[in-house]
């Protein structure tokens, strides 16, 4: 290939090549533009398309819910169920307005909230890891799950009078039973985690030199805490009923007594208040749970 032509530069005189020869110029790139907040928006939107798809739907069926029951009691229908002595939505939020600016309304929710978080951390502080151990080990296994087993089906609110006895004051006697509700669901979650641990997993481990105390930390654990944190959520559904019960039976406070003393009072929005105020608090209490899963287990998909 020939080199390129040279030409004297008209002032200096020096030889420069000829722009002709010289091949095309390249391009100057410019700076990247900044990404606009249209793009980011856009971006976030399709990341979190499917969750915003179903708090759409969820808002739907809650306004949808809300519709069917003002229609129901505004026309006061009877069709096998009687909706004439049911209260409004708005009068249901009448009673909130007032409850909310009333203390001992607030009262009632926070001992309910502390009988539950004792009640049901004390279960999941013995259910846990008693459940661990009888599925690691046949003889545990065979000394507590008939007995288990007996008193697992034994609804809360027969452990009332037992709990009255057992117990020297109402709180504790409550809590107990509170205890009692979430302890069994998470005993036998926490069991049939363990039942589907893959011995393989266990062999290869034992094959590597690792001691029971490792393979229990780094295999079994592991394995077991997505059944352990169903458990967890499953406990704390009936913790819930099992604390309602116990209040309205023996209780002088709580989100229960309230209702139950609402029913005897007649004031039937305060009753779908206390209703309303249930489901709220065991939701929260629910989705805590699922919260300190996610995080506990980042590998799992939700």
């Amino acid at each position: 290939m020939s080199s390129p032509a040279l030409v004297r530069h008209p002032e200096d005189g020096m030889p420069t090549a000829s722009i002709a020869e010289a091949g095309p110029v390249p391009a100057v790139t410019p700076a990247a533009a900044p990404t606009s907040f249209g793009a980011l928006m856009l971006r976030w939107y399709r990341l979190n398309q499917g969750r915003l798809r179903a708090t759409a739907i969820g808002i739907i069926s809650l306004l949808a819910f809300l519709l069917v029951w003002h229609l129901l009691t505004t026309y006061r229908v009877v069709f096998f169920v009687r909706f004439t002595n049911v209260p409004s939505p708005l009068a249901v939020y009448a009673s909130f307005v007032k409850a909310i600016h009333d203390p001992k309304f607030l009262m009632h929710v926070l001992l309910s909230c502390r009988r539950i978080f004792f009640g049901f951390s004390l279960a999941a502080i013995v259910g846990v890891p008693l459940g661990l151990i009888m599925g690691r080990f046949k003889l545990v296994h065979e000394i507590i799950f008939p007995v288990a087993e007996v008193l697992r089906p034994i609804p809360a609110i027969a452990w009332v009078p037992m709990a009255i006895m057992l117990w020297p004051t109402n709180e504790q006697s409550i809590v107990y039973i509170t205890f009692l509700g979430s302890f069994f669901p998470i005993l036998v979650n926490t069991l049939h985690g363990m039942s589907l641990v893959d011995p393989v997993l266990v062999r290869a481990a034992q094959c590597l030199g690792a001691r029971e105390r490792s393979i229990f930390r780094e295999v079994y654990f592991p394995a077991s805490l997505p059944h352990i944190f169903t458990g967890l959520t499953v406990g704390m559904g009936v913790a819930w009923v099992s604390l309602i019960a116990a209040e309205m039976i023996s209780g002088q406070y709580g989100i229960g007594y309230f209702t139950w003393e609402a029913y005897s009072l007649v004031q039937y929005a305060d009753i779908a208040l206390g209703m309303i105020a249930i489901g709220v608090l065991g939701l929260g209490s629910s989705l805590l749970i699922r919260g300190a899963g996610q995080l506990v287990m980042p590998w799992r998909s939700t």
